[in-house]
């Protein structure tokens, strides 16, 4: 039985639901891949609050609903931060606004339902259910009723989707989910991450060496330019001294009556 439904009134918003973040490494790592590369493109908005597997209250009241802990969730408005837990009425009133789950085969069809149903009751705008096994995305935007309300509504997305949200995009190929950032860059794995960390970083270490090189390149030159520089000031400085002493040669020669042009008297 699921402890958060026995309410302890010395601990009444347990940060634990006591069951694991995922059943499978299958499912582990797509909730890493989407929660990670979320906090990288939002790694400059101090507004935004990414979490995943984090238990959200909605109301204080216990009696009224129990949490869930979405797989992923995103609330703009909110700011970035540690928490053990999302208390709604603790986040200025701030539902998230976008939340991920991923299908693992323990997920019954009545716990998914559930959820749906508690996403739409509590303001989710944009819901994604992606299940790897079966390769299926699922997707539900918060859209207005004729009655004035809002709901959850499914939505196509035959020639991929773009999140309002988030700016980014879902394709579903033959093979699996790919999903890309604004600028379509492809969402990667934690270890393809690394890689290109890593990559980057030999890159520049790259690009810092070939720039040293540059520079005492430019070092050398500037030091020969100098150098040919200076032997021509000498060259110059002998040619002025040469000249300099020719000319007193030319006038003792005249003092002593001799053309020096000619060498007559």
């Amino acid at each position: 039985m699921n402890p958060l439904l026995h309410i302890d009134p010395d601990d009444p918003y347990p940060e634990s639901d006591g069951q694991p973040m995922a059943d499978n490494t299958e499912q582990y790592e797509w909730i890493v891949k989407i929660k990670e590369n979320l906090e990288i493109l939002f790694a400059d908005r101090p507004d935004v609050f990414i979490a995943g597997d984090l238990l959200w209250y909605p109301v204080p009241d216990r009696r009224e609903t129990g949490p869930i802990a979405p797989d992923v969730l995103v609330a703009f408005g909110r700011p970035k931060g540690r928490r053990g837990s999302y208390r709604q009425w603790e986040e200025d009133g701030i539902a998230p606004q976008v939340v991920f789950e991923i299908l693992s085969p323990s997920n019954s069809a009545k716990e998914m339902a559930d959820k749906l149903a508690f996403y739409d009751h509590y303001g989710v705008e944009e819901y994604y259910l992606y299940d790897p096994d079966r390769n299926r995305l699922e997707i539900w935007i918060r859209r207005r009723t004729d009655d004035g309300t809002s709901r959850l509504a499914a939505q196509s997305h035959v020639r991929g989707w773009t999140s309002p949200r988030l700016g980014m995009r879902f394709a579903v190929t033959p093979e699996t989910l790919e999903l890309f950032d604004p600028s379509g860059r492809p969402f990667l794995t934690s270890i393809e991450l690394a890689r290109r960390a890593d990559a980057e970083q030999a890159r520049a270490v790259h690009a810092s060496a070939r720039a040293a090189q540059e520079s005492a390149r430019a070092e050398q030159e500037a030091a020969r330019a100098e150098q040919e520089a200076e032997r021509a000031r000498q060259a110059e400085a002998r040619a002025d001294r040469e000249q300099a002493r020719a000319e007193r040669l030319a006038e003792r020669l005249r003092a002593l009556g001799i053309d020096p042009d000619t060498g007559s008297e």
